[in-house]
């Protein structure tokens, strides 16, 4: 705590714990004469110079003073749960507050299309999981400061919102032994450190699509409690892909709302209480795609217009995390407990999805998530740091599969005679995890972090895992940066898209599936071997490239898909896989100038579907079986490119993103076209209010080309529906800061 600070006030609003300062040693010299009193300067904005001792300061800057240590203090914990956590020998992508606020669209960008400027992500469609990180399908983490938070069962809403991020860190390659579960990546969220100053913003943003959102932000400090809170709603005319290429879609509306609270308390200047939370809540239409044949006939009716159906989905989530942390002499430690609820709901058309497709599914899943999270890093020395931690956590889930269906006949032919039937699946699983390492610095530029991790399931299959992890970093040269591990993954299987599914209830109906085959979803095993290096281009100040590539053998490979007209995943397994890519990257910074590019080459294929063998037909379930194939989310090619440039106080953004094209085809055995889309967008801001209270506009353009592509054609392994990429979209927004 700043002492010198504490002095200017008289009357501070909270008590602050007592610090006992040890007076430095007296020389025995001549005295000498008292020296003039210094001038301070309060470092609050707006207050004037005081001198010490002044018995004039007032309780506004006295709280003002003493946020600013408490800021401080929070800081310095901040810093201890980084190291805390650190992800020693893997493979970082940073992504700051200011980079979120740099792109097109700023932070009205959602969290998926953010991450699409990292390397090796790839974008897909809201049906099929949004992005892949190194072409794995999900298998992707997400934590907010430090926090892992559980599974939860949506497909198409996201919980998080880019404008709560302070920092995120997109972590890839062999994991050290603290991160376990989804391997493919880690996304790891700090919350924002600079929206506690009592101060906050309102937006409203919109355009093109019937785009609408606002949103409001606030945070402040009241003695020792730091907190932050922010809402959101969003509305759109294009919720999800369009299936068709026209530039509106048909039955596509959707309405979003989301908040998020962050409340931290310093008990001691060692020790805080932290409470993290969110919500959000979304309803969608299901587009159609009209011009499709009819298939069969369904209470009397045969011919139904297919731009009439009336699909529907909601979904809800919501989380909680209630965090305490100690950092003090060598010894850092943080336990946390966090639950998460989801809820997910696909409403068909009871009629028209019945004449389309001979099924017509109501589907409900549910999960309810609690748990218990706790690492610690303890220093034995200069040369190493000892973590250790574990993890333990239960779900209950339900998924209640309602359908109607057509029975067959003797010859097979469909009867219009309707009837429902439910599948339910409902169980209580258990996830725990415990792990311990050893990070030890052989000298100044070498680093050995060395590990055992250990995972257990309970779940629809109980399995475990000892899985070693062991890196090195090696610094050789003042900003070249090596690094080489290899980790040995456990990854369970999302429990909702792992419920099995009884197939004696569609027997001798229009859903009776051509296998009868449906073995239980297994954990995947892998190896994953990655090596790396960043070099910082001296030549050209601001430069920095890097370069990271990746080798993963895998048994029982995960794999999701939609296996029916209801926008829902259902996991299987591929008996063995493989996936190995290289990844380029580079950014530029320098004065207000801000560049980054990236590229992934990438190739993943699997053999021999294992598990859940119903979901496909009986002449592709042989081919797999036979041949590796392609997995339907590889994409060969992907890169990203974009920066910004700040001319006073006007800021020029503009984005690219890159695909070769997902797999389609039988098998997967072709590809969709490659495609290209250009962002661009522009903001001011304007010192009307105050000189520290902004007024922001910003205009954006979103496929500035008008590029009509596919994101994928419905033809595939679990591709149901084709889906567009967006079409041109304008958008205009003001923010200002209160």
């Amino acid at each position: 705590m700043n002492g010198a600070a504490f002095a200017q006030t008289t009357a501070p609003t909270t008590e602050l714990p007592d610090i006992t300062v040890t007076a430095p040693q007296q020389h025995h010299t001549a005295p000498s004469a008292p020296k003039k009193p210094k001038t301070r300067v309060a470092t609050a904005s707006g207050h004037r110079a005081r001198r010490a001792g002044s018995v004039s300061a007032t309780p506004e800057s006295a709280e003002q003073t003493q946020a600013q240590a408490i800021a401080g203090q929070n800081a310095r914990l901040d810093q201890a749960r980084a190291a805390l956590l650190a992800p020693t020998g893997a493979n970082t992508y940073q992504m700051s507050q200011q980079f979120l606020q740099s792109l097109p669209q700023g932070t009205n960008t959602t969290l998926d299309k953010a991450l699409l400027q990292a390397p090796g992500v790839s974008q897909d469609s809201a049906a099929s999981g949004e992005l892949h990180v190194r072409n794995e399908h999900a298998n992707l983490q997400y934590r907010i400061n430090g926090i892992m938070l559980p599974d939860g069962v949506g497909a198409f809403g996201q919980i998080i919102d880019t404008g709560i991020v302070g920092n995120m860190a997109l972590i890839t390659g062999a994991l050290p032994a603290q991160y376990g579960l989804r391997t493919a990546g880690v996304l790891d969220i700090q919350t924002k450190t600079d929206a506690f100053n009592n101060s906050g913003s309102v937006s409203v943003y919109g355009g093109s699509h019937g785009n609408f959102t606002t949103s409001v932000d606030y945070g402040g400090t009241i003695g020792q409690t730091q907190y932050y809170v922010s809402g959101r709603y969003f509305g759109s005319d294009v919720g999800i892909e369009n299936p068709t290429p026209a530039y509106n879609a048909i039955h596509d509306r959707t309405d979003q709302e989301k908040g998020f609270a962050y409340v931290s308390t310093a008990i001691d200047p060692t020790s805080r209480l932290t409470y993290i939370g969110g919500v959000s809540n979304g309803a969608y239409q299901i587009p159609n795609n009209p011009g499709q044949a009819p298939a069969f006939t369904a209470y009397g009716v045969s011919n139904f217009d297919s731009a009439l159906l009336n699909e529907r989905q909601r979904e809800f989530n919501q989380f909680n995390v209630v965090a305490y942390q100690k950092s003090g002499d060598g010894f850092d430690y943080q336990i946390a407990y966090f639950n998460r609820y989801s809820q997910l709901h696909f409403m068909p058309d009871p009629v028209g999805d019945l004449v389309f497709n001979g099924v017509a599914s109501d589907v409900y899943r549910q999960s309810f998530v609690n748990g218990i999270q706790e690492d610690t890093s303890y220093r034995l020395g200069f040369a190493h740091t000892l973590k250790f931690g574990m993890s333990v956590s239960a779900e209950r889930s339900l998924v209640n599969n309602g359908s109607t269906v057509l029975p067959l006949d003797a010859s097979g032919n469909p009867i219009d005679a309707p009837f429902s039937v439910l599948d339910s699946s409902a169980k209580t699983g258990y996830l725990f995890s415990t792990y311990i390492a050893d990070e030890w610095k052989i000298t100044n530029q070498l680093t050995l972090n060395a590990g055992l991790r250990f995972d257990q399931m309970w779940q629809y299959v109980d399995a475990n895992q000892l899985s070693p992890r062991i890196s090195l970093t090696w610094k050789p040269l003042d900003g070249t940066t090596f690094h080489a591990g290899y980790a040995r993954n456990f990854t369970p299987p999302e429990q909702v898209l792992a419920a099995p599914t009884n197939l004696t209830l569609v027997q001798n109906t229009t859903a009776q599936p051509a296998t009868t085959a449906n073995d239980p979803v297994l954990p995947e095993r892998s190896h994953v071997f990655d090596i790396g290096v960043t070099q910082k281009v001296y030549a050209i100040p601001g430069l920095e490239v890097g370069m990271d590539a990746y080798y993963k053998i895998a048994t029982d490979l995960l794999d999701d898909g939609q296996f029916g007209q209801a926008y829902v995943l259902t996991a299987f397994n591929y008996a063995k896989g493989t996936n190995e890519g290289v990844e380029l990257k580079a950014t530029y910074d320098h004065d207000n100038l801000h560049l980054y590019g990236n590229v992934a080459i990438a190739r993943q294929v699997a053999t021999n579907v294992v598990s859940n063998q119903y979901l496909f037909d009986p002449d592709k379930l042989a081919y797999i079986a036979n041949n590796y194939v392609n997995t339907d989310h590889a994409q060969t090619l992907t890169a990203s490119v974009g920066g910004w440039y700040q001319w006073h106080d006007t800021k020029f953004s503009a984005s690219l993103i890159y695909g070769s094209g997902l797999r389609n085809g039988f098998a997967n055995t072709g590809t969709v076209p490659p495609y290209a889309q250009v962002n661009l967008g522009v903001s001011h801001d304007f010192n009307i209010v105050a000189p520290n209270k902004p007024t922001t506009l910003r205009l954006d353009v979103v496929n500035l080309l008008d590029t009509v592509y596919q994101i994928r054609d419905g033809s595939g392994i679990g591709v149901f529906a084709p889906q567009y990429g967006p079409r041109r979209g304008v958008y205009a927004g003001i923010t200002q800061k209160f």
